[in-house]
């Protein structure tokens, strides 16, 4: 059990080296609590039940904090980072119609509003709420 173990460890930490982003790292101090119990006799029952457990509470207790201040200035993907934000509406957007373009950062997007039956004119100013594939779905900014 104590490969088993190692190995586990080494799985998760180079799984979570490959991404980067707080995924697996609960895990391997779980591996490793469980190595230790193991390596102080325990039965290999317990030594899985250590393992769950301690993931499981590394996992609620401590990804909150790890996601806050671990990298807090990650940059958004332009999916994240679009929303909320200003365009400036360059073709009618209407959904009925199957048409509309905003400017996002100086690139041009198909839109669509994010109700049914608004239209909004070309060169008005819409707020990004969401991102539906490559469209943008947004809100009229009353001027």
């Amino acid at each position: 059990m104590v490969i088993f173990w190692i190995g586990l460890i080494i799985a998760f930490l180079i799984i979570e080296i490959i991404t980067v982003g707080l995924a697996t790292i609960w895990f391997a101090g779980g591996a490793f609590v469980a190595l230790i119990a193991c390596g102080l006799g325990l039965s290999e029952a317990w030594q899985i039940v250590l393992f769950f457990v301690v993931s499981l509470v590394l996992l609620i207790f401590t990804r909150p904090w790890a996601v806050k201040y671990i990298n807090p200035g990650r940059v958004k993907t332009n999916y994240e980072e679009a929303i909320g934000k200003t365009v400036r509406v360059t073709e009618t957007i209407d959904n009925r119609a199957e048409c509309g373009t905003a400017v996002l950062n100086g690139l041009e997007w198909t839109a669509r509003s994010e109700k049914e039956g608004v239209i909004i004119p070309a060169d008005s100013m819409a707020e990004v709420v969401a991102v539906s594939g490559v469209k943008l779905i947004v809100r009229r900014i009353k001027q």
